[in-house]
C-alpha cells in the first residue's frame, strides 16, 4: 500500500471486499452499503448507482442509474450527514456475482487511478458548500444520464466514477478535475440543446 495514503483501504480494496463474504446470488443490498461504510457511503452508494450505466446495452439502462445519481446528489446537495433511501431502494442492489464480474473489468483502472490519488485538499470533498457544488452536477449528469441519448452509457459512467474515487479517497484535486469535466459536461449539453431547439423552431 502506498505510503501516503492515510484511509484505511483504498477504492480497489474496499470495493473488492464486497465481494467476498457470501453467496454469489446474493444482493448487496444499497441499505448495507450505508450502514457499513458510513462515512463514505456517499461514495460507495454512488459507486452501485453507477454501475448500471456500464451494463453493454445501448439504450435504457440510462433510467435506471440516472434516478439512483440523481438520489445521492439531491442529498449531497441538502448537505443530509448520511444518506437516505426510500424503502422500495434499500433491500435492492447488485448481486456478488455481477459486482464481481465488474469488478474484474474495472479492477486493473481502478488500481492505475489509485496510483496518483491520496487524500488532498480535503475541503473540497467534506465542506458543506462543496458537497452541495458535488451534489448539484451530480443532479445534472444524472438527470443527462437518464435521457435516451445513445452511446452516452459509458462515458457518463468513467465521468461519475471520479466523484466516486474523490469522495472515497477524500481527494479534492480529483473531485475539482470532476467538477470541471463535469461543469463542461453540462454546459455543452445545454448549448446543443438550446442550439437543436433554435434549430426546430426555424423549421
Amino acid at each position: 500500500m502506498p505510503a501516503h495514503r492515510t484511509t484505511p483501504f483504498s477504492t480497489h480494496q474496499l470495493l473488492a471486499s464486497l465481494v467476498d463474504g457470501g453467496p454469489a446470488d446474493e444482493r448487496i443490498t444499497l441499505q448495507s452499503l450505508a450502514e457499513r461504510f458510513q462515512e463514505r457511503a456517499y461514495g460507495v452508494l454512488l459507486f452501485a448507482a453507477t454501475l448500471p450505466a456500464f451494463i453493454p446495452l445501448p439504450f435504457g439502462v440510462g433510467a435506471i442509474a440516472g434516478p439512483l445519481v440523481m438520489l445521492v446528489g439531491v442529498q449531497m446537495l441538502l448537505t443530509v450527514r448520511r444518506p437516505w433511501l426510500p424503502a422500495f431502494l434499500r433491500r435492492r442492489g447488485p448481486s456478488r456475482e455481477a459486482f464481481g464480474r465488474f469488478m474484474l473489468r474495472a479492477g486493473p483502472w481502478l488500481r492505475r487511478l489509485e496510483r496518483v490519488v491520496r487524500p488532498r485538499w480535503q475541503a473540497l470533498t467534506l465542506h458543506r458548500g462543496a458537497l452541495a457544488f458535488s451534489g448539484l452536477l451530480l443532479v445534472a449528469l444524472g438527470f443527462l444520464l437518464a435521457l435516451p441519448i445513445p452511446l452516452t452509457n459509458y462515458p457518463f459512467g468513467l465521468l461519475l466514477m471520479l466523484y466516486c474515487v474523490a469522495l472515497i479517497e477524500r481527494d479534492g484535486l480529483l473531485m475539482a478535475i470532476a467538477w470541471a469535466i463535469g461543469g463542461v459536461t453540462v454546459a455543452s449539453f445545454l448549448l446543443l440543446s438550446e442550439a437543436a431547439a433554435g434549430w426546430v423552431s426555424r423549421i
